[in-house]
């Protein structure tokens, strides 16, 4: 059986035949049958505009197409036209109701969220969060460029960035400058970006109380530490041999303490600072410096090798930057094996930058580890720990360090074959080596 609309189109050509035969009975009847034939046709032809018409009309309008019944092309045409615009309606209905849901989890967030323009940077859209975090309203703000409706914020430079823009943390909401607020751009296509905005005044003070804590009770440590010290310091484990194991334990775990507040101090320092001072960093006092201290660490049991191969100077803060590289070179000698090799090499890099890197031949990390060696107390192996004595929080405040002058720390490291710890400083921070620089570093 033909399908019903093939089957109205034979039925249409049927009666057109049937029109055309009649037109040319007629015009046998007249005795002249060509034009009788002629009126026939234009007769279905215009039929057939008519009806053509009435559709376009009808759709031109927008109105609903519904199918009039019967058989015929026209008529199965208007129901075609009929299910196409019944699913068209459907479809915008489902569209429609998912926009009303996105609208809807868009306005619940806490967080502000905002459509920005690439081209013009200007406000599309924005949810009723950003009212009370930035103080966007509508429809004052709609269409405005982003940089003046975020007065005082540096818009315009961040946006500048594009893909490459860093967050900006807690910096002062335009609507209360007493809220403290997480910008973040996400440009997810070619034309938009997303602008998200966070409150995390929250955040900052429970922030700021650890911070205070932390620093407080290692202050606070110290002075019973150095009593307990001073104390095993004067016992004598010749006066009761039984003793000595106890005493060598009691003051090993007592200088781990002592080292663990002090790391615990210097960390809070860091994180309390927002810069540091800037000196002339002479490089090659304090290479040496750190051989001595890596040679004195090691006792002899592993090979020491230091290349200066940049030949410059860093600006920047050398007591902490002496810190943070010690604790680099102290990590390489507890975790390389006796016979070992560990290597520091101070190089020039292709931006003209410099990257001082630190080389050992020990266990090595397994990559699952790599992105979480410098959150504080962070251990890859406990008991590895406790033998070496580390206190978990040298990388941490190497990361701060490097963070306070605009630097990077990279880790790679291959189980089995040893770590590379580098820090890269950009070439804002190269000087050339002076004669007469300062020495920031104690010999």
């Amino acid at each position: 059986m033909l399908p019903t609309f093939h089957t109205a189109w034979f039925r249409t050509l049927a009666k057109l035949a049937l029109v055309l035969v009649a037109g040319l009975g007629l015009g046998l009847v007249l005795g002249k049958p060509w034009p009788g034939l002629a009126l026939a046709a234009l007769a279905v032809v215009g039929w057939h505009y008519w009806r053509l018409h009435r559709v376009l009309q009808r759709l031109a309008a927008r109105q609903r197409l519904e199918p009039a019944g019967g058989s015929g092309a026209w008529n199965e045409l208007d129901a075609l036209l009929f299910r196409g615009q019944s699913e068209m309606r459907a479809r915008k209905r489902r569209l429609l109701a998912m926009l009303r849901a996105y609208r809807a989890v868009a306005a619940a967030l806490p967080d502000a969220v905002v459509l920005v323009e690439r081209n013009s940077q200007r406000v599309l859209w924005f949810n009723e969060a950003a009212t009370p975090l930035l103080g966007l309203r509508y429809p004052r703000h709609h269409g405005a460029p982003v940089a003046d409706a975020l007065q005082p914020l540096p818009m315009a430079q961040w946006l500048a960035a594009g893909r490459n823009a860093e967050p900006m943390e807690d910096v002062a909401s335009p609507a209360d400058p007493g809220m403290r607020l997480s910008l973040r751009l996400l440009p997810y296509s070619d034309e938009l970006w997303l602008l998200l905005a966070r409150d995390v005044s929250k955040l900052l003070r429970l922030e700021h109380m650890r911070r205070d804590f932390v620093a407080n009770v290692s202050h606070e440590l110290r002075t019973p530490l150095t009593v307990i010290h001073g104390y095993l310091e004067m016992l004598d484990a010749d006066d009761n041999p039984e003793w000595s194991t106890l005493l060598a334990e009691m003051r090993r775990q007592s200088q781990r303490m002592a080292r663990l507040v002090e790391d615990l101090l210097t960390l809070s320092r860091l994180e309390a600072r927002d810069q540091l001072p800037e000196e002339q960093v002479a490089m090659a006092p304090l290479l040496a410096s750190l051989r001595r201290e890596a040679e004195a660490l090691s006792g002899g049991r592993h090979r020491i090798q230091v290349e200066d191969d940049a030949q410059v100077d860093l600006r920047g803060a050398g007591k902490e930057l002496h810190s943070a590289f010690g604790n680099l070179v102290s990590n390489a000698v507890r975790y390389t094996p006796d016979g070992g090799q560990i290597s520091l090499r101070f190089a020039r890099t292709a931006d003209g930058g410099a990257v001082l890197s630190v080389r050992d031949t020990g266990y090595g990390i397994p990559a699952a580890h790599l992105p979480r060696l410098t959150e504080r107390f962070y251990r890859v192996s406990t008991s590895r720990s406790r033998e070496t004595g580390g206190t978990g929080l040298g990388l941490a405040i190497v990361k701060h360090v490097l963070g306070l002058h605009g630097a990077q720390l990279q880790i790679t490291s291959d189980v089995g074959t040893g770590s590379t710890f580098s820090c890269h400083f950009g070439a804002e921070r190269v000087l050339d080596r002076g004669l007469d620089a300062p020495l920031p570093v104690p010999p």
